[in-house]
């Protein structure tokens, strides 16, 4: 098996969990935050979704599938184009509002495939190209693929929490 391989199931497994996350929730519940400094089911698949797409968009030297494919004009939110939701406030979790789970999931499909097909096209001599020198030791394409893995499996695990908290409180 080749290490792209690894990283692609890894990538479905989290696509696999969002649309489960998301599947049948209101605009209110994907909204839903367990206090006022907490994150939202809803921000939490975006912003995942949004470090995929602008993380692997850079690493292969491509535009990203959010500004590509009109994916921010039907998200409208009130922030630049750019924003992966790095930094943001409590206020900037709170605007991140959607109509539906059909949006969150339709911006993660197709960053999804976009994601694969770069990574499906890699070698593993590939993987040792520096992608940010800004750190130190700079940071290798594997590292930084493998680090969105881990950064999205742990957010949609935390919107899966959410979910839980969510269904549990609409049964009472």
């Amino acid at each position: 098996m080749r290490s792209a391989e690894l990283l692609i199931d890894a990538y479905g497994r989290v696509r696999e969990e969002v649309h489960s996350v998301v599947d049948g929730l209101t605009p209110d519940q994907l909204a839903h935050r367990v206090d006022e400094q907490a994150n939202s089911i809803a921000w939490l698949v975006w912003h995942l979704t949004r470090i995929l797409d602008d993380h692997l968009a850079e690493a292969a030297g491509t535009e990203q599938t959010w500004l590509a494919g009109g994916w921010s004009e039907r998200f409208a939110l009130p922030f630049p184009p750019t924003s992966t939701g790095f930094g943001h406030s409590s206020a900037d979790v709170a605007a991140v509002r959607v109509d539906s789970g059909d949006l969150l999931t339709g911006y993660h499909d197709a960053a999804h495939e976009t994601a694969v097909s770069y990574v499906n096209r890699l070698s593993d001599a590939d993987l040792d190209r520096i992608v940010d020198d800004r750190w130190d030791p700079p940071v290798m394409l594997g590292v930084r693929l493998v680090s969105v893995a881990n950064d999205a499996a742990q957010h949609v695990g935390q919107a899966a929490f959410i979910r839980g908290v969510v269904l549990r409180a609409a049964e009472r």
